[in-house]
């Protein structure tokens, strides 16, 4: 039963993408009133607000979810377990289910673009917290053990349209790579920086990567920010080794 169901999700989900990823995640949850998800519904059909409202920016970031999860073609089942706990760490079971249904009914009949949600994003979101989405996305991608170059150019276009700087997505992209030369574009500098000038990129990098710079967003969001932070501590230290300093 659960295998003809994954069957048939994986089928139903290239047909309609949002559908599908509502259906399969809001199946996991017990009902939640249809009132709180007409307030969702009702938000996410207008979008009138001057800035993002919570029920908004939930359910627009659940949209780029969606692409980010079917940009190589495979629907992975890790992948959408992955946005499912974070989105009840996130803002709990039960406003997580409302967002789910809510997707679900919304947006089955139409196309999720990118480019309209990020808009709504630069405009209405300070800049750390459009980081925290970056690395949310980018945290979907590698959920299946991989990392694929279909979800990178995705989410290439995603920054993009984020207004993500090219050094920023290159930073934040290496902390989901183990390659040589890692540490250098996490601290966004180059091979040849000087001892004076990684202390300074250090300094400068975590406090972007601060995590009280989107504790409103919730734990889930605080817990990126941590990760993100750690990783920049990582590349630090590392080239402390490194160079001795």
């Amino acid at each position: 039963m659960i295998k003809w169901l994954a069957a048939f999700v994986g089928y139903m989900f290239f047909r309609f993408p949002g559908a599908l990823l509502g259906f399969l995640l809001g199946s996991v949850f017990d009902e939640t009133k249809s009132a709180k998800g007409g307030t969702f519904k009702k938000v996410f059909e207008t979008q009138t607000q001057s800035r993002v409202t919570p029920a908004d920016f939930e359910l627009n970031l659940l949209s780029l979810a969606s692409i980010v999860i079917k940009a190589d073609g495979n629907v992975s089942q890790t992948e959408l377990d992955y946005v499912r706990k974070y989105f009840v760490s996130a803002y709990g079971k039960e406003r997580a289910n409302a967002t789910f249904r809510t997707f679900n009914e919304v947006v089955k009949s139409r196309e999720v673009s990118a480019q309209r949600i990020c808009l709504l994003f630069q405009q209405r979101t300070r800049y750390p917290v459009r980081l925290q989405i970056l690395h949310f996305l980018f945290g979907i991608a590698q959920a299946d053990g991989a990392v694929s170059r279909a979800e990178v150019d995705q989410l290439s276009m995603i920054a993009g349209y984020l207004r993500i700087t090219r050094p920023d997505f290159e930073s934040i992209k290496a902390m989901f790579f183990q390659e040589a030369g890692n540490a250098y574009k996490i601290l966004e500098i180059e091979k040849t920086a000087t001892v004076s000038e990684i202390k300074k990129a250090y300094r400068k990098m975590a406090k972007k990567y601060h995590p009280d710079k989107v504790q409103h967003l919730g734990e889930a969001h605080v817990k990126g920010a941590q990760e993100k932070f750690q990783k920049v501590q990582k590349a630090y230290e590392q080239l402390q080794k490194e160079r001795g300093f």
